[in-house]
């Protein structure tokens, strides 16, 4: 149970740094935020519901895991090198692809819920 206490507030930390300084986090959990009211009302079911808002929540893990790579490689090194770039550049494409997920499902949930 200490472990996971103590991997709480490593988490909690990571959380806060990332909302102060990182603005891609701040956009996703602002749109976090608007989306729970949001799906609430458009949800047809609970299942719809953890859709919409799960795929928020799956791009916002996914642009943390992008982050720490980005901090890693920064980490290593400053200078340019291939390896690196082809690296932040798949975390980019990650987020890339979990945000064409997010719209699918949102545009999905729109489309059933108002022309149906």
């Amino acid at each position: 149970m200490h472990r996971i206490w103590l991997a709480f507030i490593n988490s909690m930390r990571a959380l806060r740094y990332l909302a102060r300084h990182e603005k891609a986090v701040q956009q996703e959990l602002a749109l976090f935020a608007v989306s729970i009211p949001v799906a609430l009302y458009i949800a047809e079911n609970a299942l719809m519901f953890l859709l919409m808002t799960g795929a928020i929540l799956f791009l916002i893990m996914i642009e943390v895991l992008n982050t720490g790579i980005e901090a890693a490689c920064n980490a290593v090194s400053r200078d340019f090198q291939k390896d690196i770039q082809i690296a932040k550049d798949c975390g980019s494409l990650a987020v890339l692809i979990s945000i064409v997920l997010a719209v699918a499902v949102w545009g999905y949930a729109l489309f059933t819920a108002f022309w149906k």
